[in-house]
């Protein structure tokens, strides 16, 4: 038997293959495969987790803190392994709330983001002793209500929409106006009323953006966060405890793409780290990561069902689709459609290579996982695998579009 690596594609380092079959987890794919029972399936290997934030704290200067965001994915068991690797979870809902608490996550290490908090999940906040990042007036007066009538005092963090944007970021989520967050010129006269609540106010929540691989963009951001907070710390109404300057760290998904280079990247925050010890003595320097720790480790799996030939043009008809992993299919935030890296699972380097396009079963034109993209010749039968599938996957889709059954998950 023969083991080699894809190292050599820059979009997925991680995985090695034998007898030109996918490894994961140790396991060939189609072992995995006849284990479940069925396709479609995502599969995600916790090794692989455990690397990515092994590699990131050796980078790090140590007095800075680890967060996953759970959005990123919320599967249980996934959650849970995150719990034995980082200091701390984000969550954004009452529900991803529950998860974390059943996977281990201590109350105090727990952090709450995300716009439209209802009463009763701010009461669920407050009741768990989580730290809820008040992205609104309206939500610090709703805990303070709460607060009167519980006796509690919350913790809380004023999330800051920033004067300035994460440039050539993937998803901008401040500066301008956005739904997320307090405008940071705003701050200062909603600190001075959080000051005469009783809210336990712990510090500031700046995120600019995500999906970004560009390192002099992230330190620039990063340092413009830090600046923001001390800034504005002057108005606080007790020392800052919690500094999370969200993450903005990208994966590698198209055709020319490259990895972050974490080294001018982990300098910066080392400074960064030394100016929040000066200026902020009291608080914790956290990124805050979801796809960057997790986005790697997942593969997407669908069964050809069979070979279509359509004027010319091969298309291969799988039991998988965009209601199962819209981010494949380019309906995600993509302006312009590019192909994830897709491969057939079984046949990786194969000895026959095609050019073909790979379509799910939905009736739509844009149920579609890959577009006229090169790779071994498939037949009905064979595993197609859509990689850098740990994030943003399965609950990021339209699972019930059409009725098709949902997907397995598996941890491996």
């Amino acid at each position: 038997m023969s083991i080699d690596s894809l190292s050599q594609h820059p979009a997925h380092p991680h995985f090695e293959v034998r007898d030109d079959c996918l490894l994961v987890g140790g396991q060939l794919l189609t072992d995995i495969a006849a284990s479940l029972g069925r396709t479609p399936f995502y599969v995600y290997d916790r090794a692989v987790m455990t690397r990515c934030v092994q590699q990131l704290r050796a980078a790090l200067a140590p007095a800075i803190k680890l967060h996953f965001a759970m959005k990123a994915n919320p599967m249980p068991v996934v959650v849970r392994h995150m719990v034995s690797l980082v200091d701390g979870i984000d969550v954004a809902s009452a529900g991803e709330l529950q998860v974390a608490l059943q996977a281990g996550a201590k109350p105090d290490t727990i952090s709450f983001a995300g716009p439209g908090k209802t009463t009763r999940e701010l009461e669920s906040a407050a009741a768990a002793g989580i730290v809820v990042n008040l992205e609104s007036e309206r939500e610090m007066r709703a805990l303070a209500d709460i607060a009167r009538q519980t006796g509690v005092s919350p913790r809380v963090a004023v999330r800051v929409n920033p004067d300035f944007e994460l440039k050539t970021s993937g998803m901008k989520m401040g500066g301008g106006p956005r739904q997320f967050g307090i405008d940071a010129e705003r701050v200062p006269a909603v600190l001075a009323e959080l000051g005469g609540l009783p809210l336990d106010f712990r510090g500031f929540h700046i995120f600019a953006g995500s999906q970004n691989l560009r390192a002099d963009a992230i330190v620039e951001a990063q340092s413009q966060c830090v600046e923001l907070a001390v800034r504005l710390a002057a108005a606080a109404p007790a020392p800052v405890r919690l500094l999370n300057i969200g993450g903005g760290l990208g994966i590698p998904y198209f055709p020319g793409e490259k990895r972050v280079e974490l080294s001018p990247v982990a300098a910066n925050l080392a400074q960064l780290q030394r100016t929040v010890a000066t200026r902020l003595p009291e608080a914790e320097l956290t990124l805050e990561l979801g796809r960057y720790l997790v986005g790697e480790a997942g593969l997407y799996v669908c069964r050809v069902i069979e070979r279509k030939l359509s004027r010319g043009q091969v298309f291969l008809v799988t039991d998988g689709g965009l209601h199962q992993h819209l981010a494949a299919s380019g309906n995600f935030g993509q302006v312009l459609r590019k192909n994830y890296p897709v491969l057939v699972g079984n046949k990786v380097r194969g000895v026959e290579r095609e050019t073909v396009s790979v379509v799910g079963p939905l009736c739509t034109p844009l149920d579609l996982l890959a577009d006229r993209m090169e790779m071994a010749r498939a037949e009905a039968g064979d595993l197609i695998v859509v990689l850098q599938s740990g994030a943003y996957g399965l609950t990021a889709s339209p699972i019930n579009f059409l009725s098709h059954p949902a997907p397995a998950e598996v941890l491996v």
